[in-house]
């Protein structure tokens, strides 16, 4: 009955996010009239979302010592991502600086994993196999692919001809990959729920 009520309220929780990836598009359009800049409502819930799976899966490996490697190269691949969608705030430093950033994040995650490279294997499988793999593995088709593809303004210049609107395309874009960021994070968390102690 528990596992049954877990997935159930997993559901509800990703519908939650869901809801609230909608709902700031919506805010920042329709109410704020901003656009979707680099400090809107929704790139400020997206950058939250990312910190809050690093987050999730680091504090996942310091507990759970059987998934340390697997779970701090995961953390280090949404930190990446992370200090990526957070561009503007390292180009006050240098404009791409952020890359530095992420090079030190995904080498302390790579070299910490490298230690131990046949627990890091075996831990990542052993997430792979969960079920909730397929909704990260969804959320990241959306993020990386989809929504590159997807957002291309070649496309959309296309459909509008001469209505083309950039804001309808960034609209678009940033909906599709703020809805990938949901799945990620919905998967972590149905992970944790039949993960942890």
């Amino acid at each position: 009955m528990s596992f049954v009520l877990k997935n159930i309220l997993s559901f509800f929780a990703s519908a939650l996010l869901v809801l609230l990836t909608v709902s700031a598009l919506y805010i920042d359009i329709a109410w704020l009239h901003d656009g979707i800049n680099e400090t809107s409502i929704t790139e400020i819930m997206q950058e939250v979302m990312l910190a809050a799976i690093a987050f999730l899966l680091l504090r996942h490996g310091y507990r759970e010592r059987e998934m340390r490697q697997g779970a701090f190269l995961i953390a280090g691949f949404f930190s990446c991502m992370l200090i990526r969608e957070m561009d503007f705030l390292f180009d006050e430093i240098r404009h791409g600086a952020w890359v530095w950033f992420a090079l030190v994040a995904a080498l302390s995650s790579i070299g910490y994993c490298l230690t131990r490279p046949r627990d890091t294997v075996r831990q990542l499988a052993r997430f792979m196999r969960h079920p909730s793999y397929g909704m990260m593995f969804s959320g990241l088709l959306c993020i990386l692919v989809f929504s590159r593809l997807f957002g291309m303004h070649i496309l959309w210049e296309q459909v509008m001809e001469e209505g083309y609107n950039r804001l309808v395309k960034n609209m678009v874009e940033e909906g599709v990959e703020f809805f990938g960021y949901a799945l990620c994070l919905s998967s972590v968390g149905w992970y944790l729920l039949n993960n942890e102690r």
